[in-house]
């Protein structure tokens, strides 16, 4: 396989995806001003994309190398590029759930599919955790753009306005591109395939036998507070500065995007620092970095007052000090994908992610929901403070996943000494 066009393959349509799925925030913040929604009924959107991510990949993951890795990311691009057509066609926030469902369901199949192809491409487990990094550091990168892109298209002057769904013209467009790119790129995907003997359902038994392996079931908790806490803040962020800090919903957008800037630089940059140290400390400094943001910044949001001259200039002190927990958060999510993947065979890589993807799409959605219920019924400030709960548990978390690692024997040896022991 030619690696760096594949490569650059994978992290163009994780850029793609990260800008959809990241939407969130944006388009609840959009749907609140153009339809009267609560906030509690538009913290849906998050369960419509996420909860098909977590079904789609309890039922499709173990056998997907079946299907065919490349088959799948062309299918999700396909469901995409219609979705985002609709919104500006069928403007509504019934649109806007068939739109959030539609993504959720092809980042199921996207991100199985990238996951293990990486393992296809990697030639070893500090080149494995390289690339993991780099990738998810252009998923932030996604992230980062779809804050000022859908910026753009937002009316500050005029919330009601519905300017903003030209964006989806753009998102189109750069989706049928990437269809493109994908469809001319040669995949050879025979490593990953799935012993000839099993069926399709054995092969769904073994994703579930995989789960009850303590390993495995530490790391997969783990992985589900971590997104709930990422997950909390960068969808009701833009609430936030919206409605607790004052700022004009374009500007309360892209003041997220430091949020997002940061969690882009924290993972193109983690590769360099845990190839030097164990990641362990690091994860831990992380999580007590976090911690100490909360308590340092939301403190300072209490003395935010309306200003209709506000500007960049003239923002309060947390506008940009709050998001840089995204350096801390940065690190953690692929360093632990990463730990726990290079640790399988190849073959069970796309059932592992799988586990992961579902475990993942469950916090995002209870970070989301909950977040949203406590902005609405008590405050914005208590429900970012509501945060420093699931970082004290995934400190504690962290603990018993570095146990599980080296009781297994796991350490700094080989990866694939972990799984001979888990078997």
């Amino acid at each position: 396989m030619k690696s760096r066009r594949i490569l650059f393959v994978l992290f163009l349509i994780y850029f793609v995806f990260a800008i959809l799925l990241n939407s969130v925030g944006t388009v609840i913040l959009q749907i609140i001003n153009n339809y009267g929604v609560s906030k509690s009924a538009a913290s849906v959107l998050e369960g419509f994309k996420d909860l098909p991510i977590a079904v789609v990949s309890f039922l499709v993951a173990s056998f997907l190398p079946r299907l065919g890795y490349k088959r799948a990311m062309l299918t999700a691009l396909a469901i995409v590029t219609c979705a985002c057509l609709a919104m500006p066609l069928v403007p509504g926030f019934l649109t806007a759930k068939l739109l959030f469902l539609a993504v959720g369901v092809s980042f199921a199949l996207v991100k199985v599919s990238v996951y293990s192809t990486l393992g296809l491409v990697a030639t070893s487990r500090r080149h494995h955790a390289g690339i993991m990094n780099t990738l998810e550091g252009f998923f932030m990168l996604g992230v980062l753009c779809a804050y000022w892109v859908f910026s753009w298209f937002i009316d500050s002057a005029d919330p009601r306005s519905h300017s903003w769904l030209n964006v989806y013209w753009l998102l189109a467009a750069l989706c049928a591109v990437t269809f493109v790119l994908l469809l001319t790129t040669t995949f050879d995907e025979h490593l990953a395939a799935l012993p000839a003997q099993r069926t399709p359902a054995q092969d769904f038994a073994a994703m579930l036998r995989l789960f009850f392996k303590p390993l495995v079931c530490i790391f997969v908790i783990t992985a589900f507070l971590y997104v709930l806490i990422e997950q909390s803040v960068g969808t009701w962020l833009p609430t936030f500065n919206n409605e607790i800090l004052h700022l004009p919903a374009a500007m309360s957008v892209q003041v997220t995007s430091i949020f997002a800037a940061c969690l882009a630089i924290g993972r193109l940059s983690a590769g360099v620092v845990l190839r030097r140290m164990h990641w362990y400390p690091v994860m831990n400094a992380c999580l007590l970095g976090m911690g100490a943001v909360v308590l340092v910044a939301l403190p300072l949001t209490r003395d935010a007052v309306p200003d209709p001259d506000i500007t960049w200039a003239s923002a309060p002190l947390a506008t940009f000090l709050f998001p840089l927990i995204g350096l801390f958060m940065a690190p953690i999510y692929p360093g632990i994908n990463s730990v726990m993947l290079s640790s399988l065979p190849q073959h069970q890589h796309s059932a592992m992610t799988g586990l992961l993807v579902i475990f993942s799409a469950l916090g995002g959605t209870t970070g989301s929901l909950v977040t949203g219920y406590v902005f609405g019924a008590f405050s914005g400030h208590f429900a970012f403070y509501l945060t420093l709960v699931p970082i004290t548990v995934v400190l504690v978390m962290l603990y018993f996943f570095r146990r599980a690692v080296e009781g297994h024997g796991a350490g700094e040896a080989e990866p694939s000494a972990i799984i001979r022991n888990t078997n």
